[in-house]
C-alpha cells in the first residue's frame, strides 16, 4: 500500500471517529470531524489518531495489580546500568516494591535507586508539583529525599504555582486543611481558586501531570495505571486485613501504605509512619490496577516523550538557576519518516494480522484442533503511543490522541468492548455541557448500530462504587465526591441525555441487553483473636504501639536488626519476645476464601469468642484505578488516562497510553462460533474476568512467579490456556458465560448489601433511605467522642463492619452468607439517590470553576 493510499484510508477511518466540539476548547473527541482537517495538528497528520508518535512495534507484557508489577520494576532497576527515567503523579521514596518489608529492605525504592546511582546509573525523575493546600503528595519531600541519596539522581517538579501574596494571606486560614475532596475548594470564590493554582500562558494550572512511566537503559519501559507510591501495592486476592499479632515481621503494608482513604486520607506523607488508621479496627482499601512492560522500537516513542517533558521543564526553570546541576536529555531522532515509508495503516495492520492468521491456520482457513491452544510465536506486536498533551504540560500543541483512539476502538468493535476505569464522565451530545468528550456518543452509536442490524454486542464497564474517597457521602466533606458521582450518573442513566436514556430514546427498550455497569467489593477478617490480648498483657505493650515502633524503624530504611542492643528494650522487641510464647492457628487474612479452590469459610479457625469473630469481619469497595479498554480480544488501550474530560481533552491533565494489537493468534470462541483472537488482548481479558469472578487461585504477597512477575525482557506472560477456569471465560458473548457473570455480580451484591449495608446501594433512593439503611448503623471515623460513644450505646458498629442485627444466628449465620461470595464483582447501583434532584451542585453555586475541576 502506497503512502497516499495509506493516508487516504486513515482519513476514511478517522472521519468515523474524530470530531470537533469547540474550537475554543479544542476537543476533537466525538464523531463527525477529523483532526486531520485542523492545522493545529499539521505535524501529526501522518500518524494514526493524530498522535505525535507513529505506529511502532515491540513486545508487551501485562501485570494485573501491583505485586507482580512492582516486582518486575524492582528487577529492572536492579539490572539498570545506564539510565532510569521516571514520570509519576506521586512517587514515594519509602515504598517497598517487594513484600513483606521485613524480608525485602534492599527493595525499598530509595534503596534501589541509591544502589543504581552508586554504580553509575543516571536517574531522572519528574513528578507532579501539587498545590499544597489541595493535595498531600508532598512532592518537595520526594525531591529532597531522592536527590540527597546521590548526585546522579535528579528530580524535577512541575508545574510551578505562583499565587499572589494577597491571595496567600487571605486564603491561609480557609485553605489550611482543604483537599480536592472537600467542600472548601468547591465553594471558594472563582478568583481565589484561580489565583491559588496560578497560570501559564494564560491557562489556569488546575490540571495535573498524571502519567506513570519508568524507562530503564532505553530498553524496557513500564507504564499503565500504577504510580510508584503508597496505597498501590496489592495482590490479585486483595487482602484488606493486615494485623499480625503473632509476628510483626509479617506485616505486608507498613506505615501509611496501609491506607483506606474512605476513612483517613494520606497525611504528612514525608512521615510515612504517621498513619491514623488503626489496623485492629479498620480495613485497608484494596487497589485494582493494570500496568504493562514494553520492549523494542516502541520504547523510542516513550523516550522521545520523556525527553520532551524533561527538556521543557529544564528550559522553563533551569537555564538561569542551579547552573550545572541539571542537564538536557538527548532525545532520540524521530522515527516518523521510517514509519511512514515502511509502516502500516490501520487497514494495513489488519491485513498483516490476517496474513499471520493464514500462516497459523493454513490457506484454507481451517482451525487447528481445539487442544492446540497455545498461541504461535511472532516478532512482536503493533504498538502505538498516544497522549494528552498541550502547551502548559509539555510545550507542545494540544494533542488528544488517546481520546481519538478510544472512540476509534469503540466505533470499530465488532463483538464487545470492555472498559475498566477509575472514572466515567462523558457526553452523548452538546446538551451535557460542561462535559465535552464524546466517548459516550460513540458508545451510543455503536449500540444503536448493533440493535438495528441484529448483532450480538456487549459493552462491559467497570468503575469504582465511589470515585473519590469520602466514607459518609452525606457529609460536607463529600461534596466533591458527590459532584463527581453526579456527573457520572448523568453520563450513565440520568439528566435527560445520558447513555441509557439516549438509547431508550433511540428505540432500545432494554439497553442492559447491550451495556452494563459494575463495581468491585471484597471482605476480610481482621486477626484480633485472643492471642493479641494475651501478648499485649504479657509484654505490657499494646499491639498498635508495637506496630508503630516497627514502622518508625522501617522509616529509616534500614529495618530492624533484632540482635542489635539499640533495639533491645523497644516496644517492638518486647512485643515480639512475648509473641514467641503464644501460638494461634487464626489466619491473618482470609481473602483466599473467595478465590478459586479457596477454603470453606466455616473451616477457618478463630482463637476467641464467636462475638469477637463476627466483629472482626470487614468490607470495603475494591478501588478500581485501572485505565484499560479491550475490544474484541484483539486490541488493548492501556495507560494513565481516565475516562473523563481531565484525561481525554488534551489541554487538561497530561496522560500517555499505548494501543496494542498483537498479531499472535490464539484459538478461541466468540458468540459460540470459532474465533481467532490476539494472545495479548485475550489473555489479559480472561485474566481480569477470572479475577473478578474468583476463578484465580489465592496470590500470597511473596508468591514470585518467574513468568509473570518479571520484565518483558525476561519473557512474556504465561497463561494457562484451556484450563477449566479459562474455558469458563473464553467466550464473552456465550449465554452461559453471561449468565455466570451476571449471576455472580447479583449474588455478591445481595450478600454484601445484607451483611455490610454499603453505600452506594440501590436500596437508597433518597437521603431519608440513606439514613435508614446506612447512617443509623455506623459510627463514622473522626466522629466526636461523645457522639461516637452514644452511637455505640445504640448498637452502632464501626464503619465497614457487619451489621449485627442482620444475623440473629451469630457468626455461623454470617459465614453461611459470606460463603456465597465469589471474586469481587458487584452490580453498580444505578438507582442510588435517583429520587434526589441534585445530589451535589446546590452546594457549589459559588464556584464557577467546579464543573471543569470535577469533570
Amino acid at each position: 500500500m502506497g503512502l497516499g493510499t495509506m493516508l487516504r484510508k486513515f482519513g476514511e477511518d478517522i472521519e468515523k471517529v474524530g470530531g470537533l466540539f469547540s474550537e475554543e476548547r479544542h476537543s476533537h473527541t466525538h464523531p463527525g470531524h477529523g483532526c486531520h482537517d485542523d492545522d493545529s495538528h499539521a505535524e501529526y497528520n501522518g500518524n494514526r489518531y493524530c498522535s505525535f508518535a507513529p505506529q511502532s512495534s515491540g513486545h508487551a507484557k501485562w501485570y494485573v495489580d501491583g505485586a507482580s508489577y512492582f516486582w518486575a520494576v524492582s528487577m529492572a532497576i536492579e539490572e539498570a546500568r545506564e539510565s532510569i527515567y521516571i514520570l509519576d503523579w506521586w512517587l514515594t521514596p519509602e515504598l517497598y516494591l517487594r513484600r513483606p518489608p521485613a524480608k525485602n529492605e534492599p527493595y525499598r525504592l530509595d534503596n534501589l535507586l541509591k544502589a543504581a546511582a552508586e554504580r553509575g546509573v543516571r536517574v531522572n525523575v519528574i513528578v507532579y508539583k501539587e498545590v499544597e493546600q489541595a493535595l498531600s503528595l508532598n512532592s518537595i519531600h520526594t525531591k529532597h529525599a531522592l536527590e540527597a541519596l546521590h548526585p546522579n539522581i535528579k528530580v524535577f517538579r512541575h508545574p510551578d504555582h505562583h499565587p499572589t501574596g494577597r491571595v496567600v494571606s487571605s486564603l491561609q486560614q480557609g485553605f489550611q486543611n482543604m483537599t480536592l475532596n472537600t467542600m472548601d475548594i468547591a465553594t471558594a470564590s472563582k478568583d481565589a481558586v484561580k489565583a491559588l493554582y496560578g497560570t501559564y500562558d494564560d491557562a489556569v494550572l488546575f490540571w495535573a501531570h498524571h502519567e506513570k512511566l519508568c524507562l530503564v537503559d532505553n530498553k524496557v519501559a513500564f507504564m499503565g495505571g500504577l504510580d510508584i507510591c503508597f496505597g498501590r501495592w496489592d495482590t490479585n486476592s486483595h487482602p484488606i486485613a493486615d494485623a499480625h499479632p503473632g509476628n510483626l515481621d509479617d506485616i505486608v503494608f507498613p506505615g501509611q501504605d496501609y491506607n483506606n482513604a474512605r476513612i483517613y486520607d494520606f497525611e504528612d506523607v514525608e512521615k510515612w509512619e504517621n498513619n491514623k488508621l488503626d489496623r485492629t479496627k479498620s480495613s485497608r482499601m484494596g487497589w485494582a490496577d493494570i500496568s504493562i512492560s514494553l520492549s523494542g522500537p516502541i520504547v523510542d516513542s516513550l523516550l522521545i516523550h520523556f525527553g520532551q517533558r524533561w527538556n521543557f521543564i529544564f528550559n522553563q526553570k533551569y537555564t538561569t538557576r542551579d547552573i550545572g546541576k541539571y542537564q538536557l536529555i538527548q532525545i532520540p531522532e524521530s522515527h516518523s519518516a521510517a514509519s511512514q515509508d515502511g509502516g502500516e495503516s490501520f487497514g494495513g495492520l489488519h491485513h498483516h494480522f490476517r496474513h499471520r492468521l493464514q500462516n497459523f491456520f493454513g490457506d484454507d482457513g481451517e482451525e487447528q484442533e481445539a487442544h492446540q491452544r497455545q498461541p504461535a510465536q511472532n516478532d512482536g506486536a503493533h504498538i502505538q503511543l498516544t497522549r494528552s498533551a498541550c502547551p502548559w504540560s509539555s510545550g507542545m500543541k494540544t494533542e488528544h490522541s488517546i481520546a481519538t483512539a478510544y472512540i476509534h476502538a469503540i466505533t470499530n468493535a465488532k463483538h464487545f468492548v470492555y472498559i475498566e476505569n477509575q472514572f466515567f464522565i462523558t457526553a452523548t451530545s452538546d446538551e451535557q455541557k460542561p462535559v465535552a468528550n464524546k466517548i459516550g456518543r460513540a458508545i451510543v452509536d455503536r449500540i444503536v448500530r448493533a440493535h438495528e442490524t441484529g448483532e450480538d454486542f456487549q459493552i462491559f464497564i467497570l468503575m469504582p462504587a465511589v470515585p473519590a474517597f469520602a466514607g459518609d457521602l452525606k457529609g460536607d466533606g463529600a461534596l466533591g465526591t458527590r459532584a463527581i458521582m453526579e456527573f457520572q450518573y448523568n453520563s450513565i442513566n440520568r439528566g435527560g441525555h445520558s447513555i441509557i436514556e439516549t438509547l431508550k430514546q433511540s428505540g432500545i427498550e432494554e439497553p442492559r441487553r447491550y451495556i452494563n455497569f459494575y463495581n468491585l467489593r471484597n471482605y476480610d477478617r481482621i486477626n484480633t483473636s485472643a492471642v493479641m490480648g494475651q501478648v499485649e498483657q504479657e509484654s505490657g505493650v499494646p499491639y498498635e504501639s508495637a506496630r508503630r515502633d516497627y514502622d518508625n524503624q522501617y522509616e529509616q530504611g534500614e529495618g530492624y536488626r533484632p540482635n542489635d542492643d539499640q533495639y533491645g528494650d523497644s516496644q517492638y522487641n518486647r512485643y515480639q519476645e512475648a509473641a514467641k510464647h503464644h501460638s494461634s492457628k487464626t489466619w491473618d487474612t482470609i481473602s483466599a476464601c473467595y478465590m478459586d479452590s479457596g477454603p470453606d469459610l466455616h473451616s477457618l479457625p478463630w482463637n476467641g469468642s464467636p462475638e469477637s469473630e463476627l466483629d472482626a469481619f470487614v468490607s470495603e469497595e475494591l478501588y478500581i484505578h485501572t485505565k484499560v479498554l479491550i475490544a474484541d480480544d484483539q486490541l488493548v488501550i492501556c495507560g494513565s488516562a481516565n475516562l473523563n474530560d481531565r484525561s481525554q481533552l488534551g489541554n487538561h491533565d497530561s496522560e500517555i497510553a499505548v494501543v496494542i494489537e498483537d498479531p499472535t493468534p490464539v484459538n478461541s470462541f466468540m458468540n459460540s462460533q470459532r474465533y481467532t483472537a490476539s494472545a495479548f488482548a485475550c489473555s489479559l481479558r480472561r485474566q481480569l474476568f477470572r479475577k473478578h469472578l474468583g476463578l484465580l487461585p489465592d496470590q500470597p504477597c511473596d508468591a514470585f512467579d518467574r513468568d509473570n512477575w518479571t520484565p518483558i525482557t525476561h519473557g512474556g506472560n504465561a497463561y494457562d490456556w484451556g484450563s477449566p477456569a479459562d474455558r469458563l471465560v473464553q467466550d464473552p458473548l456465550d449465554p452461559r458465560f453471561l449468565g455466570l457473570w451476571r449471576d455472580t455480580a447479583r449474588r455478591n451484591t445481595d450478600i454484601f448489601s445484607k451483611v455490610f449495608h454499603p453505600v452506594p446501594n440501590d436500596h437508597v433512593r433518597t437521603w431519608e433511605q440513606y439514613d435508614e439503611f446506612f447512617s443509623k448503623h455506623f459510627v463514622m471515623p473522626g466522629e466526636e467522642s461523645k457522639k461516637a460513644a452514644e452511637g455505640y450505646s445504640q448498637g452502632k458498629v464501626d464503619y465497614g463492619h457487619v451489621v449485627r442485627e442482620e444475623f440473629p444466628g451469630g457468626v455461623r449465620e454470617l459465614k453461611d452468607w459470606l460463603q456465597g461470595v465469589r471474586g469481587n464483582l458487584v452490580d453498580m447501583p444505578l438507582d442510588f439517590l435517583i429520587d434526589v434532584d441534585d445530589i451535589a451542585k446546590e452546594g457549589m453555586e459559588l464556584n464557577g470553576l467546579t464543573d471543569d475541576l470535577y469533570t
